[in-house]
């Protein structure tokens, strides 16, 4: 049984909808469910097209139109943020939830400085002049690695490459104390081995200041490393979630068990040779009738393609949206059939 009183975020029913002209809408986020726990980390993976980006949006109620929420709610700190004013809502994004970007290079203003930048982004919320400001910044450059802060506060966001913006901005994130940090893809252009320091920055900044992370992203090998639970989408809703162990072990549904077999997880699968899921992920427009999923999948029978699955309990804090979950054990080196 989840213990509430340790849930910092709880997301439910959530659903997000693009209107695509006169008559169509796209569903881009239908029915999703799921609980932050404090000082966790929340891994939430998918193929692109999944979900996952416009999810996270919604929390922080940063949708572009055509989208719009179509419904559900977002429990913050006992209160459905959804429904607060704008106003509420803005004094909350970055100064109790912060959010990190794909692109570093995007996410700063290349005609100012580092410093100006982190100075404003902690006096926008908390006004206490330059020389706080900026002692703060320092606290938080040190807090993801970067020990020549003082130099670097002088520079501008074109004197750095990817990964040091990236780690940078991770600091901006950080710099008014936040309660959730959500990373929105932040490895996903940058090399495999700035990715590995970035996500080593991320893991100290949680281990350090105790923060509720949401890591969202398309590869396995990341969420193997820095998450403690697992939500798995796939056409704007969850199919699988599960502590890391439990579903990287033994996951149920086929298309985590997908995923899991088309990458190299260390800590999942020694010997087995990659393979990938065959097919595309279904246009949002025009999502198949019953499983989403059942077009790709190898094991779907006629249920799946005329009832949609619920998500359900399959283990202890173990839940599946599969009308047939496998029983796979992913240290077995033999295939199912």
């Amino acid at each position: 049984m989840e213990d509430k009183e340790n849930v910092i975020l709880q997301v439910k029913d959530l659903r997000t909808y693009f209107k695509s002209g006169p008559q169509k809408v796209v569903k881009a986020v239908e029915g999703v469910n799921f609980s932050l726990k404090q000082g966790r980390v929340l891994g939430i993976i998918g193929e692109s097209g999944s979900g996952k980006s416009v999810t996270a949006k919604s929390i922080l109620r940063i949708v572009d139109e055509p989208g719009y929420i179509a419904g559900g709610e977002v429990i913050f700190k006992g209160e459905d943020i959804l429904k607060i004013p704008e106003k509420k809502m803005r004094s909350i994004r970055g100064n109790e939830i912060s959010m990190i970007f794909q692109d570093p290079t995007t996410s700063f203003n290349p005609y100012m400085t580092i410093g100006a930048q982190l100075m404003e982004a902690y006096n926008s919320h908390t006004p206490s002049g330059s020389e706080k400001a900026k002692k703060e910044a320092l606290r938080v450059l040190k807090l993801v690695g970067i020990s020549n802060g003082e130099e670097v506060l002088k520079k501008f966001p074109c004197e750095f490459s990817a990964g040091f913006r990236q780690r940078i901005f991770i600091a901006m994130a950080m710099i008014l104390y936040p309660d959730i940090l959500i990373a929105d893809e932040p490895t996903t252009s940058l090399g495999i081995t700035i990715q590995a320091e970035i996500i080593e920055a991320l893991s100290e900044v949680q281990k350090q200041t105790g923060i509720s992370i949401i890591i969202i992203t398309h590869d396995f090998g990341v969420v193997s490393q820095f998450s403690d639970d697992i939500f798995v989408m796939y056409a704007g809703r969850c199919v699988e979630s599960s502590p890391k162990k439990e579903l990287l072990l033994k996951p149920k549904h086929p298309y985590t068990v997908g995923l899991i077999r088309s990458v190299p997880l260390l800590e999942a699968r020694k010997t087995k040779r990659l393979k990938s899921i065959p097919g595309f992920p279904p246009d949002m427009s025009n999502v198949p009738q019953g499983c989403p999923f059942a077009p790709r999948c190898e094991y779907a029978q006629e249920k799946c393609r005329q009832e949609v699955p619920q998500l359900r309990e399959v283990g202890k804090d173990h839940m599946c949206a599969c009308h047939f979950p496998l029983d796979y054990d992913v240290n077995e080196d033999t295939e199912l059939e």
